[in-house]
């Protein structure tokens, strides 16, 4: 089934980052540029919203409680009663967070991109719980989705303006071996965040381009789920069984949005997730 409906109406900004979080039964997503944290309980419709410290990139739940941030000026923890903190402080003049995601040991993989998309502005780093943070890629333009295959062997990542998915090889060491899985062709839209199901298969919302694309892990074209919203940002599975795929979208930049452009969309029985690590920190 391919008919979207209505998570949360909304009017975000620049809607993002959706993760469910097991915990809690709710989705956790962004507005990156209205600084706000919203949650969504699918059991009983409950939603809540808070206000973030900065421009917030990407929100995770951590295993000890409590969620760690990607934010404009580094990473941050925020505690079960609410106590906010820094992990890694970095403040650099015209750079934000973007995307993050949790690797399979636990370490966050958190990106930066310049407010002015300056090319090669941007970097994907490598956070642990202690605090300790290793560039992993510079040269990035808009650090976007990052995600893991099922076995934890391959990562996708996407730099959105290069129009690719990349794929690496990943053990504990790292990543290597960088190429492309696919290209979005011109007129398409151009990848944003992504999400990698139970299969293998790899989901990638496309900004511009109003749609939800499965791409097999050799790359070939699957499905295509078209949506109303122009700027399609991320997508996520949750639910208690990690089957309905959450979707968000942005508003900014639009002279005439879609009612839903901002909003949180939801893909009834889309397929099968993958659980998530938490952040071990």
């Amino acid at each position: 089934m391919t008919a979207y409906e209505v998570a949360v109406a909304a009017e975000a900004t620049l809607g993002e980052g959706p993760t469910w979080d097991p915990a809690t039964g709710r989705l956790l997503w962004l507005d990156i540029l209205g600084m706000r944290l919203h949650t969504y309980d699918p059991v009983t419709g409950r939603r809540t919203v808070r206000t973030t410290p900065q421009h917030v990139g990407a929100a995770k739940p951590r295993a000890g409680g409590g969620l760690v941030l990607n934010l404009r000026d580094g990473v941050g923890l925020l505690d079960p009663d609410d106590t906010f903190r820094w992990l890694h402080h970095e403040p650099v003049p015209g750079r934000r967070a973007n995307d993050a995601a949790v690797a399979p040991d636990g370490s966050l993989w958190a990106g930066t991109m310049r407010y002015d998309e300056a090319t090669g502005g941007g970097t994907l780093s490598r956070i642990t719980g202690d605090g300790t943070a290793r560039t992993v890629l510079d040269d990035v333009t808009v650090s976007n989705g990052t995600g893991w295959s099922p076995d934890g062997r391959l990562m996708y990542y996407v730099d959105t303006p290069t129009r690719r998915v990349d794929v690496f090889d990943y053990d504990s060491e790292g990543i290597r071996n960088r190429r492309p899985l696919v290209e979005v062709e011109e007129g398409a839209g151009y990848p944003d965040g992504l999400a990698v199901d139970a299969d293998g298969c790899v989901w990638v919302a496309l900004w511009d381009g109003g749609a939800v694309r499965r791409y097999t892990p050799d790359g070939t074209l699957d499905r295509v789920i078209s949506l109303p919203t122009p700027r399609t940002t991320a997508c996520a599975f949750g639910g208690p069984a990690l089957t309905d795929l959450y979707i968000t979208t942005a508003r900014t930049g639009l002279d005439a949005p879609h009612p839903l452009s901002g909003s949180l969309l939801v893909i009834p029985n889309a397929g099968k997730g993958l659980p998530q690590p938490a952040f071990a920190g």
